[in-house]
């Protein structure tokens, strides 16, 4: 029989038994590694060659009421069905290899298309390293410019979200308008400092323009120039409106014109002489502005950051809007009688984005062996 021991050195080591104990059931559980990260699936992606970009449909693709996408899909035979994870609207594509998407709709004006368009271009199954972009859609065309139903290349996409801006009953009488660059001092001024803007130290950072690639604009301009859009009674009446504008008076056209984007739904003369300025300012007065939209702004963004990831060639891409409705009104009419009124013009916008923009893909995919790595390009004027 073991002896019971006593004393002080005994005693100290129930101490320090029980003390253990009392440690060991506070001490939380040990956590657990984490699993390692699985291996992804390896994919051939498919070399997508073009594809074209619409904003909205109203419907279904084919056989309803028309939108932006509806001639592309029913004429183009977009038969293929392809779900993309992230995107609403899954994209489709014929056997020629020509590819096409429509953004789908949340059902509300919260957010932007550009989410739609990253899912589509982290998608493994794909490959955009030299696919040819096609952003095509609807816009308010400057009746300076060109008249309803006409299409425009862009040369330059212009962003009209990003700046200050004033109350124009609140700005002192020598400004035009309240509307002004961030980091300039007043209207129609570059920014001279970045004033900590969002911690950057560069002005260049606060640029509003991407310039797109002007030979394919041109190569492109060159091809549909003489494309002939279908005019209409309603249109021909709407333009007699237009008394001494010659070029809103002009049947339908294809022209050379910068694209403005931005959220906000503006109309009015005030307005419109704002974008062509703000559209001269920043392309360093070699641009003009053409068309007023929603989406060319993201959509661009989009692409300059994949770019960035080495995911999309940003020297392929190719933005052709078309007028649905003039960005002011015709003399005699004020601005609340005239915004929105697009009926005819609608239509005639939606069928100017198909019958300009397919001699373009026509090209580019009967010829893939030559566009495929060398990029088409004409003299830029």
């Amino acid at each position: 029989m073991t002896a019971i021991r006593s004393g002080r050195p005994f005693r100290a080591s129930l101490r320090a038994l029980a003390l253990a104990a009392v440690a060991g059931m506070l001490a939380p559980a040990a956590v657990a590694a984490e699993p390692p990260l699985p291996e992804l699936p390896k994919v051939t992606p498919i070399p997508v060659k073009v594809i074209v970009v619409a904003t909205f449909e109203p419907g279904e693709d084919k056989g309803d009421a028309p939108g932006e996408f509806q001639a592309w899909a029913e004429r183009e035979h977009l038969d293929e069905v392809i779900p993309v994870k992230g995107a609403l609207h899954p994209l489709l594509r014929n056997r020629d290899g020509l590819y096409g998407i429509v953004w789908g709709s949340p059902d509300t004006m919260i957010g932007s298309v550009s989410d739609q368009l990253t899912a589509l271009l982290m998608d493994p199954r794909f490959d955009f390293t030299k696919t040819y972009w096609l952003f095509t859609g609807i816009s308010g065309v400057d009746p300076q410019l060109a008249s309803v139903g006409s299409a425009a290349w862009s040369r330059w996409v212009v962003d009209a979200d990003k700046l200050r801006e004033f109350d124009d009953r609140e700005v002192p009488k020598d400004w035009p308008y309240g509307l002004f660059a961030i980091g300039a001092d007043r209207p129609n001024m570059l920014p001279k400092a970045t004033e900590d803007f969002a911690g950057f130290t560069d002005t260049r950072k606060l640029a509003m323009s991407a310039e797109l690639n002007q030979g394919l604009a041109y190569w492109a301009y060159g091809l549909s120039k003489d494309v002939k859009i279908p005019d209409s009674p309603e249109l021909q009446a709407d333009r007699a409106r237009w008394k001494g504008w010659p070029n809103a008076q002009k049947p339908p056209f294809v022209l050379l014109g910068e694209t403005l984007g931005g959220m906000r739904y503006w109309h009015g003369p005030g307005r419109t002489q704002w974008a062509r300025d703000w559209v001269k300012l920043w392309t360093g007065g070699k641009g003009r502005f053409a068309m007023t939209n929603m989406e060319s702004q993201i959509q661009q963004g989009s692409i300059l950051i994949a770019a960035k990831q080495g995911l999309v060639d940003p020297d392929r891409v190719m933005v052709l809007r078309t007028g649905s409705n003039p960005s002011m009104p015709p003399p005699g009419i004020a601005a609340v009688d005239s915004v929105a009124n697009e009926g005819a013009g609608q239509k005639a916008a939606f069928e100017a984005n198909y019958l300009v923009g397919a001699p373009v893909v026509h090209e580019l995919l009967k010829h893939w062996d030559k566009y495929e790595n060398a990029i088409p390009k004409a003299p830029v004027e």
